[in-house]
């Protein structure tokens, strides 16, 4: 619906879309609290839904309404939650690490076992303020969690081409950070690793990080697939891809198991379209 809306000219914020994605924010969150603080980054979108966030909410900042999260005044890129423990998203890369050590640093020092979260993606692990992070973190043994979103693109540069490897997590052995690399569109396989990493850090056990492979199907910016992405990207790959589509994969093991029916899952699917409809035709 937000990519409809960029291409009917009425949302005219620049749009990161996470179409493909969904699993690393719905897997996290689900084992997040409205008392963690979570920030993401300029591709935020599913991090604020899974927490809770409102639907009509955010489609009424993509529409710069007054209603928005951020009263019109962020746009795609600036969303705020924080009744649902979203503290903010910001599009320079990498901005939110540092803020939500801060985050775990207030936390540890509240008392309790409240976590800090941080949403970025592979390009924001060549930023210094990242190696710094991961240091103080440690350093400090703070509660926080730093969430890779490794989709292999960073903007338009394919990760061959900036980094040696790319398997990131091998930062955070480097700084003796906990750490776990998983199928990013594996909701569950996200969900176990998010488990164990955040109940290390509400234990007082010290920060970790999850490394979650995944890849978006939309461009960098904008509603489509075959550009503004650049380097070695491929529409056979985004093909290969959307056969790994998270949502998919977790609706065909759910028939599969006997978890829900068909029918059921069409069911779910129309109530969602419906209450998604609603919510546009609102904000517009």
């Amino acid at each position: 619906q937000v990519a409809e809306l960029v291409v009917a000219g009425l949302a005219r914020t620049p749009c990161h879309l996470g179409i493909g994605q969904e699993a690393v924010a719905v897997g996290v969150c689900s084992r997040l609290r409205a008392t963690d603080r979570v920030f993401g980054g300029h591709r935020s979108h599913s991090q604020f839904l899974a927490l809770g966030g409102s639907p009509y909410g955010l489609l009424a900042e993509i529409l710069g309404r007054v209603e928005g999260v951020s009263h019109g005044m962020g746009g795609s890129m600036h969303l705020y939650g924080a009744s649902v423990g979203f503290h903010g998203s910001v599009p320079l890369v990498g901005a939110t690490i540092p803020i939500a050590v801060g985050a775990g640093l207030a936390a540890k020092m509240d008392g309790g076992d409240s976590v800090a979260v941080a949403f970025f993606g592979d390009g924001a692990c060549e930023e210094g303020v990242f190696h710094e992070s991961l240091n103080l973190a440690v350093v400090y043994n703070l509660p926080v969690l730093f969430v890779v979103e490794n989709n292999l693109f960073a903007s338009h540069l394919d990760i061959q081409f900036r980094q040696p490897s790319d398997r990131v997590a091998r930062y955070a052995e480097a700084h003796r950070v906990n750490s776990h690399t998983v199928d990013g569109n594996d909701v569950l396989a996200v969900q176990r690793a998010a488990q164990e990493l955040i109940g290390v850090a509400r234990a007082g056990r010290g920060p970790g990080l999850l490394e979650a492979v995944t890849y978006r199907f939309r461009g960098h910016v904008g509603p489509n697939e075959d550009i503004d992405v650049g380097v070695n990207r491929r529409m056979e790959d985004v093909a290969k891809w959307k056969q790994r589509c998270p949502v998919r994969r977790l609706s065909d093991a759910l028939v599969a198991s006997g978890g829900a029916s068909q029918a059921e899952l069409v069911q779910l699917q129309a109530a969602v379209s419906a209450e998604i409809e609603a919510a546009v035709v609102r904000a517009k």
